[in-house]
């Protein structure tokens, strides 16, 4: 049995728990994580989910993605998840979420880091990885086109792109202009 943490609007831990499967009680909210490895190149390593897996099965999806479990933070959930799911130790440490969606009944975090890896060797998790490459962002809006990746909104393909490598919402880095 799994257990999530739930927290408040303001994001803040309530100190109540659900488990997963059910729903998550009015006025409550749960966290989930996901991580967009680039390659140097500007790629995104993609996954692709296994047949038998719950909810979007054989779709191709960003690199990584899951549920923070109970004593989570959001940089352990994402750790852990990489590490679950592919193989791969990261250090989230000094890394914030490159964005934040808020949802009906959540928040998932989107942190974006760049690694040379190579796909083949990744440990992938049986229960839920079937296969993993790096993509383009033109492939994966034709993959979106397809049906053979998870429907995400076009535009977060982009500015999850766009994010890998800018920090703020603007385009420059003079921080100058503008402040009054």
């Amino acid at each position: 049995m799994e257990l999530f943490d739930l927290y408040t609007a303001e994001r803040e831990k309530t100190g109540r728990t659900m488990v997963r499967g059910e729903p998550v009680p009015d006025g409550y909210y749960r966290l989930v994580v996901h991580v967009c490895i680039f390659d140097p190149e500007g790629r995104m390593l993609i996954q692709q989910r296994q047949p038998f897996k719950e909810g979007w099965s054989d779709l191709w999806d960003i690199s990584v993605g899951g549920s923070a479990v109970a004593g989570d933070s959001s940089r352990s959930a994402a750790e852990r998840e990489t590490r679950e799911e592919l193989g791969l130790s990261i250090n989230l440490a000094d890394t914030r979420p490159t964005l934040t969606i808020h949802w009906d009944r959540g928040f998932d975090d989107y942190y974006a880091v760049t690694l040379a890896v190579d796909p083949a060797s990744l440990r992938l998790q049986y229960e839920e990885v079937q296969a993993a490459r790096w993509a383009s962002r033109e492939e994966i809006l034709q993959m979106i086109d397809d049906g053979r990746f998870i429907p995400y909104e076009k535009s977060l393909i982009d500015l999850l792109f766009f994010r890998r490598n800018h920090r703020s919402a603007h385009t420059r880095g003079d921080w100058t202009r503008g402040r009054g």
